[in-house]
């Protein structure tokens, strides 16, 4: 266009399906460029900004099209590095207000590690793992965490820093999740994620961000702010969409604001997505020899001389702890040094076998004003509500309460108020006439949700008047509310349901809520969702014990009078998460063969006979079975011993063959051997 010279225009007659447009990007470092196209048909316009038919190309967007190929160098740093990763989130309705969840708005817990180029966690144009995935969609780090531990030889530390409910809390309030980790010259990358909640499939983090220098040093601190990326398991295009899973599975990518117009970070105009989060990493120590160059400040020397500390919870798998409760204050009150404690509690031990740490975690520390840090900040928790006024007629006073969540690391004590009170006014005429009533209760709900409405709250007459006449106390108010104007609302909804209980007892279910459709049919049509559906995990299903099934019985164990048979079974599966116990292994019952004879003659002579039996009945045997009649074996040896000391072993005996026939046809005379099952009781 002549009056435009940066548009294109194509007109004709025939059926178009494509437009083709030749362009030359700008030089690199001037940002995005936006291609938008309008349609003309029958004068009917559809314009640029709807849909697909705007298109937002950036710099940065080339390295997403497939796998990120990042140039990773070896490290050549000597010694190890010792991080603090911090993570403050900034994702509040002040700062991201289009559709924000009020309700349980929370980052999920932090898990990552530090790693070799040989591992990746997560990256850009790559697809989630099973642990990626219960990160993004759940909120859960276990199995991630198992993943991460699998790579045991390409991972240094395991990243682990609590979930943060609400999503944003002012820093003096609490204090953001942080984490402490390590690197050295193989393991020198780190990565870590955390999910927005909630959401699809949403998340924030880092990458393989390599905290080695081309000077073989350690970065001293790295600053970065983040958005949203999107895990590719989940298609939700707002925060409480229903669950639906993408299939096939997508590679993970950052949000845009062009992702879809429902999304909570849409913009027409193709602009970045606020940050949602900033995370800090900085260098608190290094240990060992370094080889590049002096260490970059005092408080760098003095890390140096710190002692070497646990890097991760080295706590057994099979025992499971409580919480840590808070630290103590500090036992000293003066400069000089003392010990601050907290405590936990042993709740299980799965394995009796494997030793559990102690309940107890001590910490050197010092009196208040005596650490360089500040550390004096004091951790509280929520107020919990007012008290009921301290009389029932007239003017008096109620309280509330709160309590202390973190002691101030450098052990001061916690200046903080922890009591509140104020005055309340309940039944202002205290005559023998007048009735005592409760406070007002809050405000119920608007009874529109558009316009003009009413909404109402109500109180209790706790006694009548003394003196018997009729109670004269309104005990329900109604006052006017203003709700914003009709016409801006294409439907009216009722608001959302209480979340039902979840679908399954134990392991991961569904749960559901509704809303009603209140406005009238002709006021406009209502595309608006009338029932969401999320994912809900509770604790690990139990399993119960499984055992194999009975063996054959035994012989009995006596040749005369009263013996007794036994059978065993083996345990296959122990019991896990509070399954049903094991039941016996091990079956006896009696057995009578015969009555033994007193005269001993006698008795032996019978036994004589019976072995005589026994020796032709096993010859017989042998004809009809493998062998030939006249192939002579020699006794059975001894059994044995067990393999196992518990938990089902075996032991063997043989019988071999005594003497072979030079004729042909007993030449398949073999050895025997039997096996069985011993020590099956349970270790």
């Amino acid at each position: 266009m002549s009056n435009c010279p940066v548009a294109v225009t194509e007109s004709t007659p025939r059926r178009r399906t494509r437009i083709q447009v030749f362009w030359i990007a700008p030089p690199a470092g001037t940002g995005c460029v936006i291609l938008k196209a309008s349609i003309v048909q029958k004068r009917i316009i559809y314009f640029q900004d709807e849909g697909s038919l705007t298109k937002k190309l950036c710099e940065q967007d080339s390295m997403f099209d497939g796998v990120t190929d990042k140039p990773i160098l070896d490290c050549c740093a000597c010694g190890t590095a010792k991080y603090r990763l911090t993570f403050y989130g900034n994702w509040s309705e002040k700062t991201h207000p289009k559709d924000y969840p009020r309700r349980a708005n929370h980052w999920s817990a932090i898990i990552g590690g530090s790693h070799s180029k040989n591992y990746v966690l997560w990256e850009y144009g790559g697809y989630a793992s099973e642990g990626v995935k219960q990160v993004a969609e759940l909120g859960s780090p276990v199995k991630m965490e198992e993943e991460i531990r699998q790579q045991s030889d390409e991972v240094l530390t395991v990243i682990k820093a609590k979930a943060q409910w609400p999503a944003w809390q002012p820093l003096n309030v609490r204090a953001a999740p942080s984490a402490e980790f390590s690197v050295d010259r193989t393991r020198h990358l780190m990565s870590f994620l955390t999910m927005m909640g909630p959401s699809p499939d949403w998340n924030v983090g880092l990458s393989a961000e390599d905290l080695c220098t081309k000077e073989c040093g350690w970065v001293q601190k790295v600053v970065q702010d983040l958005i949203p990326w999107d895990a590719g398991t989940d298609s939700g295009v707002t925060y409480e969409s229903p669950n639906k899973p993408t299939i096939p599975q997508e590679k993970i990518r950052p949000l845009t604001s062009l992702d879809h117009p429902q999304s909570p970070f849409y913009d027409p105009e193709g602009g970045s997505i606020t940050q949602v989060a900033r995370v800090v990493i900085e260098r608190i120590a290094r240990k060992g020899e370094q080889c590049n160059i002096v260490p970059d400040n005092v408080d760098d020397i003095v890390a140096d001389l710190a002692p070497e500390e646990k890097d991760e919870d080295d706590t057994p798998e099979t025992c499971i702890y409580s919480n840590w409760s808070p630290w103590s204050a500090c036992s000293s009150s003066t400069c000089d040094k003392g010990k601050r404690m907290r405590q936990r509690m042993l709740k299980a031990q799965l394995d009796l076998s494997v030793p559990c740490p102690d309940t107890q975690d001590f910490q050197p520390c010092m009196g208040p004003g005596c650490s360089d840090e500040d550390g004096s900040t004091c951790t509280m928790s929520e107020w919990i509500t007012w008290s009921p006024c301290s009389i029932s007629c007239g003017m008096g006073m109620r309280s509330r309460e709160r309590y202390v969540k973190q002691f101030p690391e450098d052990g001061s004590v916690c200046t903080l108020p922890t009591e509140e009170t104020e005055k309340c006014t309940v039944n202002e005429e205290c005559s023998p006439s007048s009735c005592l009533v409760t406070e007002w209760g809050e405000w119920d709900e608007c009874s529109a949700t558009c316009g003009m409405g009413m909404k109402k709250r109500h109180r209790m007459v706790k006694m009548s008047p003394a003196d018997g006449s009729m109670c004269k106390a309104e005990t329900s108010q109604a006052e006017k509310c203003m709700m914003p104007e009709c016409h801006t609302i294409p439907c009216l909804l009722s608001a959302w349901s209480e979340w039902s209980d979840c679908s399954v007892t134990c392991g991961k279910g569904m749960r559901t809520r509704q809303r009603m459709l209140k406005s009238l049919a002709e006021l406009g049509d209502c595309n608006e969702e009338l029932e969401q559906v999320e994912k809900c995990m509770l604790p690990e299903c139990p399993v119960d014990c499984e055992l194999t099934e009975w063996s054959q019985w035994s012989a009995c164990n006596k040749s005369c009078g009263k013996g007794h048979m036994i059978r065993t079974r083996m345990i296959e599966m122990e019991p896990q998460f509070g399954g049903a116990p094991c039941p016996e292994t091990v079956q006896r019952k009696k057995c009578r063969i015969r009555k033994c004879l007193k005269n001993p003659s006698i008795q032996k002579l019978r036994w004589r006979e019976a072995r005589e039996s026994r020796r032709s009945d096993q010859l017989r045997e042998e004809s009809d079975g493998e062998q030939f009649p006249g192939c002579r074996m020699r006794p059975w040896t001894a059994w044995s011993e067990c393999t196992k000391l518990c938990g089902g072993g075996i032991q063997e005996r043989y019988m071999t063959v005594k003497k072979r026939f030079k004729s042909s046809q007993f030449s398949s005379c073999k050895d025997k051997k039997e096996i069985r099952a011993c020590n099956v009781h349970p270790c």
